[in-house]
């Protein structure tokens, strides 16, 4: 079971990556906004991060006491393989949100295993509210030192929570918008491509965003989120009109060097929950070729 939730996890971040397009994201065919970074660079350092994914399952599953003191033993195998991420990207810093917040996910859905019952997705999210419940006050509201990452830097300039208030609030925005987008879109009949961009922007416009936030402040967070959604409201990736919206909103971002990164970490917890809870994709998600763009993209 550690390796059937670890395996859920590694998937959620490198269908992730391959999805395309993604508005200022790394994809298969584009470096997005960033220039240090490309989809081999996410290879790498995906390989190196895999392993952490069993163990904190491990963790999860072996556990007998209370669900908060998971929190720093999966820290501490985060630490080994947040070093090897960097190791691995030459310090180029691909995958750390994703890292935090799947590592909590294994070791959630570990600790939720019931054996016979399946495991399945509000179990989950309780589990990593209970893990890491108290980590917004004691980590951000109540921090006794000056603020060193990005995460309590926001907090302090702008009151943000981040990934520690998703993980802590047991993923509201997976739950509410990541899950449900993504099976609707899979149960009507589209392809998985194009349900992961569809389910992508979705996030985008409800996401508190602390990628984008860092990387430029307030307006940059109402510019995405307000992008997202009027893409959202002419269909996402699931209408002609939302695909042409999608590649444009894609080139303003390149343009403002903005990557809805902290959006993009919760797509793949969004699939890893998913996998973990329904085991695979459908067959009509995964067989066959579906037309993302008139000039020829495909899926």
């Amino acid at each position: 079971m550690a390796w059937t939730i670890g395996s859920a996890c590694l998937s959620g971040i490198l269908l992730e990556v391959s999805a395309h397009p993604k508005p200022g994201l790394v994809t298969a065919r584009s470096m997005g906004a960033h220039a240090d970074m490309d989809q081999q660079t996410f290879m790498l350092t995906s390989a190196a991060i895999a392993p952490c994914f069993h163990r904190c399952a491990s963790i999860g599953l072996s556990h007998r006491g209370d669900a908060a003191e998971l929190l720093q033993p999966v820290r501490a195998v985060g630490r080994d393989y947040d070093a090897l991420l960097l190791a691995a990207s030459n310090g180029v810093n691909t995958q750390r949100g994703a890292l935090f917040a799947l590592g909590i996910t294994a070791a959630a859905a570990g600790r939720a295993y019931q054996g016979d019952t399946a495991t399945n997705s509000q179990q989950i999210f309780a589990q990593a509210a209970a893990i890491t419940c108290g980590l917004v006050q004691r980590e951000l509201i109540a921090r006794q030192t000056s603020p060193a990452t990005a995460g309590e830097l926001l907090h302090a300039r702008h009151g943000t929570r981040g990934i520690r208030g998703e993980v802590e609030g047991g993923f509201p925005t997976v739950a509410a918008h990541g899950l449900p987008t993504l099976r609707a879109a899979i149960e009507a009949g589209h392809g998985l491509n194009r349900a992961l961009v569809h389910t992508l922007i979705s996030l985008i416009a409800e996401t508190e965003d602390t990628t984008v936030l860092w990387r430029g402040g307030p307006a940059a967070l109402t510019f995405v989120q307000d992008g997202a959604r009027r893409i959202r409201d002419q269909g996402g990736a699931l209408t002609p009109q939302g695909l042409a919206l999608i590649h444009a909103f894609d080139a303003a971002c390149i343009a403002r060097r903005i990557s809805a990164g902290g959006a993009a970490d919760l797509l793949a917890v969004t699939i890893a929950v998913h996998l973990i809870e329904r085991g695979c994709f459908p067959v009509s998600a995964t067989t066959g070729f579906e037309t993302l763009h008139d000039t020829g993209d495909h899926q």
